[in-house]
């Protein structure tokens, strides 16, 4: 069974307003509603628990951590990015949601400082293409998923190539965006998957939980062998091919 963590900052949803409104108990516990019907153990962690919710122990019991964070990214402890990124470069698959774009974490895995982009909030509409229907983490899913208001993000998005563009998104007021990307960094996975604004219901989407299901799936680590670095013992027998002098 695949162990996931979906860790939120939870700071939007207690502020009251429109947050508050659609998602009462937070992101994660959407979240994780919508992804019980996977074959998922699932915890969540906020921001406000010892250590952000990610001991040491938690992550080492994470096959796949799902990141949403917005307005307290400076927040978040240096010494648990770190600890994160260990983990990935380790094996551990990573998701990151929406405005996790700014996180610190995806910031140190992208090798990038703000990872910019365009953004407008007018109630539009999203039509995420899909551009690599093969991939397992479009399985299930048509040739797009529609979102009848979403917050924009347009390109130029500063993020390096992505090993694989999965979904391509059309905004009503004109913009695209490569909203659905994979990276490798080291052993582990990393899925970045642009909806969900916190004032939108995305993450009541069946579509859009399927994909992040799949994308858990995906990201999960493989059982593969481990590189061995340093210094190697030879596998054959080296002849010397030193000269020697008459």
């Amino acid at each position: 069974m695949i162990r996931i963590t979906i860790w939120n900052e939870f700071v939007h949803e207690r502020k009251g307003g429109a947050a508050s409104a659609v998602y009462p108990e937070g992101i994660h516990v959407a979240l994780s509603r919508g992804l019980e019907s996977h074959d998922f153990a699932i915890r969540t962690a906020t921001m406000d628990e010892a250590e952000h919710g990610l001991t040491e122990q938690v992550l080492n019991d994470t096959d796949v951590l799902i990141w949403w964070g917005h307005l307290a990214h400076d927040q978040v402890s240096d010494e648990i990015v770190d600890k994160v990124h260990r983990k990935v470069l380790d094996g551990m698959g990573l998701i990151v949601l929406h405005s996790g774009h700014c996180s610190k974490i995806f910031n140190k895995l992208m090798g990038t400082r703000t990872c910019r982009l365009k953004w407008r909030e007018a109630d539009e509409k999203e039509r995420l293409w899909v551009v690599q229907p093969s991939h397992p983490i479009t399985e299930g899913i048509g040739e797009f998923i529609e979102l009848d208001k979403e917050e924009m993000y347009g390109e130029h998005f500063d993020v390096p190539a992505p090993d694989e563009l999965i979904f391509v998104s059309w905004f009503e007021g004109g913009e695209v965006f490569r909203s659905g990307m994979t990276y490798a960094r080291g052993r582990g996975k990393i899925f970045y998957f642009r909806p969900g604004h916190e004032t939108y219901p995305t993450y009541y989407s069946k579509d859009v939980l399927k994909v992040i299901g799949n994308a858990a799936k995906w990201a999960a680590p493989a059982n593969t062998p481990v590189p061995v670095y340093g210094n190697a013992v030879p596998l054959e027998t080296i002849k010397s091919k030193k000269e020697t002098s008459v």
